[in-house]
């Protein structure tokens, strides 16, 4: 996996080490409902740079009956909202007139090449604050008119910046201008009809989430779900794997038994370590990561005829011409 290091707004995503991305369809000939196929067959699309296309068919064997939960990150998975984040972002350090330069007019704005890179490297709005405070300074705001020194004043700095962006994504999603992604409400349902447990597991603020779900998946779908944790019920972040760790224990399961569904690479290390199989529904900041750790890949879940093909771990699901 090619790495990137942020050494400043300006950095650029390089490239990943592979100059394809992998799309994984479900073939026409499949028409098993979900968790009940022991054998699927796939479709793969390659998709280089010049976006001509090679077709390769491709197998999976694996036992259905291994899956028990069915778990969703929220940003990215269930609603494309990467955008609508640096929105807020941007929003929020105009409003507290935030600038870590002091010679400069013109308050903080992260441009959308930028954030790509930031929000695929570190989970959690707090975190991505202070580490973009530490590498460029600390700033002047009309919350403290110097730049903050202490440790206090600098987190209650973050703490004010965050809530007003949470307040600020919230109206967003409340505009009713927002759809989940596509594919996904079905997939939830066809879970619960099989009996399988469904959870959500994001590194957002639980009071974003929430907002999020209610809005997007309806009440009786978030009220319905067996367990459901936010950034703020874990102490480490993705890609540490606390978060569906704690989940698997609150869902009574093993992780091997466990499918995740994630946007970005930093899902995806946290779900593998975490021992759970993960498929990669990838959006256009993340499409050019290495997923190679991935048991699936797709562009959304609208062509998803089913996810039995989940074996205990990603290692034990094997791919074969």
């Amino acid at each position: 996996m090619a790495s990137t290091v942020i050494l400043s707004q300006t950095a650029t995503l390089s490239s990943s080490s592979s100059s394809t991305t992998t799309t994984a369809k479900f073939s026409s000939l499949t028409h098993s409902p979900i968790f009940h196929t022991n054998a699927l067959r796939f479709k793969s699309n390659k998709k280089p740079l010049s976006l001509s296309l090679t077709r390769k068919a491709l197998r999976v064997s694996a036992s259905s009956q291994s899956l028990q939960a069915l778990i969703f990150d929220c940003d990215g998975v269930i609603i494309e909202s990467e955008h609508l984040h640096r929105q807020a972002y941007n929003d929020a350090f105009s409003h507290f007139n935030v600038r870590c330069d002091p010679s400069s007019q013109q308050s903080l704005n992260w441009d959308p090449e930028f954030y790509d890179v930031l929000q695929n490297q570190i989970g959690g709005g707090k975190p991505k604050m202070r580490w973009y405070f530490k590498e460029h300074g600390w700033p002047s705001s009309t919350i403290f008119d110097n730049p903050p020194v202490t440790d206090d004043d600098q987190a209650k700095l973050i703490d004010l910046i965050q809530d007003w962006k949470t307040e600020r994504y919230q109206q967003i999603i409340k505009s009713g201008t927002v759809e989940p992604r596509p594919g996904v409400l079905r997939l939830m349902d066809e879970a619960k009809a099989a009996g399988k447990k469904v959870a959500v597991c994001s590194a957002a603020t639980k009071s974003s989430v929430i907002l999020c779900l209610e809005n997007l998946i309806g009440m009786e779908r978030f009220e319905g779900l067996d367990c459901f944790l936010a950034g703020d019920d874990v102490k480490q972040k993705k890609p540490d794997p606390s978060i569906y760790v704690t989940a698997a224990k609150r869902l009574g399961i093993s992780e091997k038994d466990c499918l995740v569904v994630e946007d970005s690479v930093i899902g995806l290390q946290a779900a593998t370590r975490a021992g759970m199989a993960c498929v990669i529904t990838y959006t256009s900041s993340t499409a050019e990561q290495d997923f190679k750790d991935a048991i699936a890949i797709y562009p959304d879940l609208s062509n998803v005829e089913g996810l039995g093909v989940i074996a205990s771990k990603p290692a034990t699901t094997k791919f074969t011409k």
